[in-house]
């Protein structure tokens, strides 16, 4: 097996000295590191990539049922690759699955009931971390990466007010959000258990900073995903009627087109209209 592991450390180290944000060096990482293996296996390597292994690459995610949007970021990274070898040759051209446009798209929420549900459910456990970590996902609207990254000096709490600070949103910005009152109650009761110095906000089972993988799998018990409870979060911002530079400024979004999504009508929606107009 050819050792790809310098060659991908030597790409990310210039893109690190280009100012590329730590989550956007973890995305080339795991992408180049994983088209590396599949060069191994196919007779090819890492440091003379071809187009042809490109478009090969490209036709095995496509088989493995990987979405457009998924190929589509794989082969922008490798885009980024063939320009830092100067062999921006390689990705010229390529085949692939048109990715949809995701700004015609209302992003995937919960409705009221599955909402309350989760709430339901998660209080039940008695967990006051995952407790916390669900509410401050459904009513703070934070990726999961910028909730890992948060440390206790982030999160100002009071009787009846409260906010947090995320410093390395994506892009490497920042931005403060204010705390509901049922996420300061929670956040309050998950601290006056902690007896550590640990500055992490939150921790896992182990003591250490929590993973993003970690609260995936929480989530996933109750049939949902990280994702699915920050686009809940917007989704009721614009359903209150908030401007959607507001719902823009809270979400960390650089591109208000992007925030306008969730002003677009939900399946359920749609259907709904239909049913109340034609009964």
């Amino acid at each position: 097996m050819k050792n790809f592991v310098a060659e991908v450390q030597r790409f990310l180290s210039d893109q690190e000295a280009q100012g590329k944000a730590e989550n956007t060096l973890k995305t080339y990482r795991r992408i180049l590191e994983a088209f590396g293996r599949w060069l191994d296996r196919n007779g090819g390597d890492l440091t003379e990539p071809t187009r042809y292994d490109v478009q090969a690459y490209v036709k095995t995610l496509e088989q493995e049922g990987k979405s457009a949007a998924t190929v589509d970021k794989i082969v922008a990274c490798l885009s980024i690759y063939s320009r830092f070898i100067q062999r921006p040759d390689i990705v010229e051209h390529i085949k692939r699955i048109k990715p949809q446009n995701k700004r015609q798209t209302a992003p995937k929420s919960l409705e009221e009931l599955a909402v309350k549900r989760l709430k339901r459910e998660i209080e039940k456990t008695g967990n006051k971390r995952d407790i916390a970590i669900g509410y401050m996902l459904l009513e703070t609207g934070v990726r999961v990466s910028e909730l890992c990254a948060l440390n206790r000096q982030d999160v100002i709490l009071n009787e009846r007010s409260g906010e947090m600070i995320v410093r390395n949103g994506k892009g490497g910005k920042s931005r403060t959000i204010p705390l509901s009152r049922e996420v300061r109650y929670h956040l309050m009761q998950y601290l006056a258990k902690r007896s550590d110095t640990e500055p992490a906000l939150f921790l896992s089972s182990h003591k250490k900073r929590i993973s993003a993988r970690t609260i995936q799998h929480l989530l996933a018990k109750y049939g949902t995903h990280p994702h699915a409870l920050r686009h809940t979060f917007a989704r009721r911002l614009v359903a209150a009627g908030t401007d959607i530079s507001t719902v823009a400024a809270l979400t960390g979004h650089s591109d208000i087109n992007m925030t306008k999504r969730y002003s677009m009508p939900s399946s359920a929606e749609l259907a709904e209209a239909i049913d109340r107009a034609f009964i």
